[in-house]
């Protein structure tokens, strides 16, 4: 089954009551002639904010940070797309006790990198928004064995780039 959502929604309550409320689907059979059969159906409550903690590298020197990051796979489209949205409480890695923070994104198939994608840096930043979104082409076959990392990491001018964390995989 391909499903297909082409719509706009608008609510008619203001943004900071977003949070108060359940978003609830129901996919239906199209009846022409007849009441429409429910598919299926799902309530999200929009008050859940999902965040993944960054794993430490090698040197497991606590907490690093926290990453909040969206997928959204395209069946129709053969994409899965990775929103980076924003970090907080990222680990100082400079001497001056902030970092440079941008966020590599690998996809992976077999485990072998296919492609990369990388976030503008954010200079002198511990709590950085990125609101970037990575389309990648993902054909439904190979879907089962695609994986996605994602490592944030520290940029430095006159050294190597530091590892602050990682995501992986997804």
């Amino acid at each position: 089954m391909n499903l297909i959502l082409s719509s706009h929604i608008s609510s008619g309550f203001p943004y900071e009551k977003v949070r108060e409320r359940t978003l609830y689907l129901q996919v239906l059979d199209y009846d022409r002639f007849s009441r429409n059969d429910p598919i299926g159906e799902v309530s999200i409550p929009l008050n859940k904010t999902f965040w993944k903690d960054l794993k430490p590298c090698s040197d497991g020197s606590g907490s690093r940070g926290d990453l909040l990051v969206s997928l959204c796979y395209n069946p129709t489209a053969n994409t899965i797309t990775v929103n980076i949205i924003k970090a907080r409480n990222l680990k100082a890695m400079d001497i001056g006790g902030t970092s440079d923070p941008y966020v590599k994104v690998w996809l992976m198939h077999k485990d072998k990198r296919v492609e990369k994608k990388k976030t503008v840096t954010i200079k002198r930043c511990l709590n950085p928004i990125f609101n970037e979104s990575f389309p990648f082409d993902v054909p439904a076959h190979v879907l089962r064995e695609t994986t996605i990392i994602i490592t944030v990491m520290d940029k430095d001018r006159l050294s190597r780039n530091d590892v602050i964390g990682k995501v992986l995989p997804i």
